[in-house]
């Protein structure tokens, strides 16, 4: 049995669970998430204990790869619309910066160009300096897809460290060319 699947999925108070014909909706404090599921998968709505409990109908592969991957997804969903998810960057290099021109973000990375990326529709993006980046959504997956994208426009590089990092993230660094005998 999925040791993740198998563990209930606590709610808290204020948060409303919707059920019917596969999808899953969650409304909170934050907004609103809906999520339909396998159809092998039974999720199970206890309104008494404030839980959330996944089931699966049979020890299948398939159906034991959905049972943990559903229950983390729907976990998820309650935590995101309670407590948003929040992704830092950070920029570093000489006269890298970023700006925010309403729902683009513009990235000043080191090309000829300035970079535009659009914030997705349920993302929001801060910047409490030009060098640093708040990615925050109630969707996880949308959090870390754009924290990716902003990422992959220059990422950093081994030699200086120059480029755009996740805050905290150790870049491995290597020593430039050796002179001498």
């Amino acid at each position: 049995m999925s040791r993740i699947g198998k563990k209930p999925i606590p709610v808290a108070a204020g948060t409303e669970i919707t059920i019917s014909d596969g999808v899953i909706r969650v409304k909170g404090k934050n907004g609103e998430l809906s999520f339909e599921h396998h159809p092998n998968m039974e999720v199970v709505w206890n309104d008494s204990d404030r839980e959330i409990q996944i089931n699966r109908p049979n020890d299948q592969p398939q159906n034991r790869a959905l049972h943990g991957l559903t229950r983390a997804l729907v976990a998820n969903m309650v935590t995101g619309v309670n407590e948003p998810f929040v992704r830092k960057l950070e920029i570093q290099g000489v006269g890298y910066q970023a700006t925010l021109n309403g729902k683009e973000l513009a990235l000043q990375v080191g090309f000829a160009n300035t970079v535009r990326l659009p914030v997705p529709e349920n993302v929001t993006c801060e910047l409490p300096n030009s060098t640093s980046i708040v990615v925050k959504s109630t969707d996880k997956q949308a959090v870390g897809q754009f924290a990716a994208n902003i990422r992959r426009v220059r990422p950093p590089e081994p030699y200086k460290g120059k480029g755009i990092r996740y805050e905290g993230e150790q870049v491995r660094r290597k020593s430039g060319k050796a002179f001498g005998s």
